[in-house]
This record gives structure tokens, sequence and C-alpha cells, in this order.
């Protein structure tokens, strides 16, 4: 899909629901000066073009999954097939077909170091896998899926995690959907929910396609420090084509993930990335897929 033109009130919609993914429509309307049906009718257009998602991303602590590596995986064979095992892994937070020193890419999620070391060793004895390598991920830098870092002070039972799911899947289920689903009444539904908002187990937020504003490139770097970095590191966590940066250890210090119109975009990037002081861009990559396994919750990279 190329680039689709937002007007001005898209796109004040769009910063609305970043900010509250459940936000009434009544309240959206009032913010964006629109009528109620106008403001439902912007946002089903723009949900079911593809341009929108109104996603709940909860939090990995609230499912035991505080440790993340990023692996990159050497095959034998067809990488698509290694890449479906991978995906399959209950631990597998995302894996991508990658153009790059490495066909594969994967985000590997665990409790902690010991339940990732034994993820990443499971990826290790799939077969078709060559060889992997393996970053793991000290400090998240920057998530815009995930604003608050501090862990949830919610202990979630298991019809919260029955919610949990369904709001990942729609962010914008009304509590009385939510009700039929989980067997309770929708004000039971409703207290439950906001103590999983108001406990940080759980964000509700827009997430607009980026073909839909023209960046469709995604791309992967690792970084090595060269001396003292933290200014250049701060300015380039800013920029709105980084998604993802993280401090790592392994034989990176820093990994990340950017975004870009086109593969000329994704150079230019680079390029930037090599110009700042104190670091060595040693290694990028470019993003040709996601793989999803049967039946995965849809998700953007």
């Amino acid at each position: 899909m190329g680039a689709v033109e937002l007007d001005e009130t898209d796109c004040a919609i769009v910063r609305e629901l970043r900010a509250d993914g459940r936000l009434p429509f009544e309240a959206l309307a009032s913010r964006v000066g629109l009528s109620r049906a106008a403001a439902r009718l912007r946002v089903r257009r723009m949900q079911e073009s593809g341009r929108l998602k109104v996603v709940g991303v909860v939090h990995p602590a609230v499912r035991g999954a505080d440790a993340l590596a990023l692996v990159a995986v050497d095959v034998h064979g067809a990488a698509s097939a290694v890449a479906r095992r991978i995906a399959e892994l209950p631990e597998a937070a995302a894996v991508h077909l990658t153009a790059g020193r490495f066909p594969l890419a994967a985000q590997i999620r665990a409790r902690d170091l010991a339940g990732l070391s034994t993820a990443v060793a499971r990826v290790r004895t799939l077969p078709g896998v060559a060889h992997t390598a393996s970053a793991v991920c000290t400090e998240v830098l920057k998530d815009p899926r995930m604003a608050a870092a501090a862990r949830p002070d919610v202990d979630p039972d298991p019809t919260d995690l029955l919610l949990l799911d369904l709001l990942e899947r729609d962010g914008r289920l009304s509590f009385a959907e939510l009700a039929g689903h989980a067997g309770l009444s929708a004000g039971a539904v409703r207290t439950r929910v906001l103590r999983l908002l108001d406990g940080g187990a759980l964000r509700v937020t827009a997430e607009l396609a980026p073909s839909a504003t023209g960046l469709g490139r995604y791309g992967g770097f690792a970084l090595r420090l060269l001396g003292p970095a933290e200014a250049a590191l701060r300015r380039a966590a800013e920029w709105r084509e980084i998604r993802f940066l993280a401090r790592c250890l392994g034989g990176n210090d820093l990994v990340g993930t950017v975004v870009a119109a086109s593969l000329e975009e994704l150079r230019d990037l680079f390029e930037r990335l090599r110009c700042l002081p104190g670091v060595r861009l040693a290694e990028t990559w470019v993003h040709l897929s996601r793989v999803e396994p049967p039946g995965a919750r849809a998700a953007l990279s």
C-alpha cells in the first residue's frame, strides 16, 4: 500500500488515541471538533483500510517476560521454514526474515536470564538452524509501544489475563463485549480493566501503519561504543525514525530498529548513525517480512 494522505483531523484523532486508545467517541469528537458519529466513522475508516490499529500493549513483566534478547539466526536451507519454527516458540516475541549477514532476526523474551538462556538454546537446536548470535538487552532506551518502564503494580489472575489477551487484539472492545468473553458483568469487567490500566499492566494506544505515512521500510542496526556517547545516543533516541533502541551484552553495545520511506532513506539513516560521535555502526540489516505462527495475534513491527 502506498502512502495515504491523512488530513489534520485524522492526525488529531491519531494523537488522541495514542494517548488513550479507549477514549470514548464522545470525548474524542469533542477534542477534535467533530460530531460523535463523524469521529466514529473516521476511526472505522482508518481501521478498515489497515492504516490504524488500536491495541492493548501488555507490560512484559505481567507474563513473566522481563528478559529480552535479539537473536540473529543463520540457517541451512530455506529461511522461511526455520522462521516459522522459531515463531511457534512461546518465547518468540517477533521473528523477521531479513537481508543482511543473517537471514533471520528474532526477539526472544523470558522470565529471567536463565529462562532466556534456555529459550535461545532451544532456538539453536531447531532443524535448519546453523548458527546464532545473541544480544541480551540490559536497558531499553526507546520503545514507543511501552511508554512506562516501571514494573506494574498488579498481580493479574486468569480472568485478567484473558481480558489482556482480548485487548491486545482490539484495544477498543467495549466492556459489554469483554464481559461476554469473560462471563462477568460489564461493571465487573470495567473495574478489572481500569485496575489493569491504572496499575501499569496495560496501555491501550493507537498505532498508525508506517505505510500510511510513507514509512514502509524497516531495518536494524548494531552499534559499538568507542568513547563517551551519551549525548549522541540521547539525540538519536529522539529521531522519529528510530523505533527501538536498547543497550545490550554481546559483541555489540547497542541494538535498534529504524523505519523509513524507502531503501534510499534507510541508507541515509544508517549514514546518520555512522556519523554519531563516539559510536561505530557495526552492522545493519533490512527487514523483509514478519513471520507469524498460526493463530498469532496481529501486531505491527
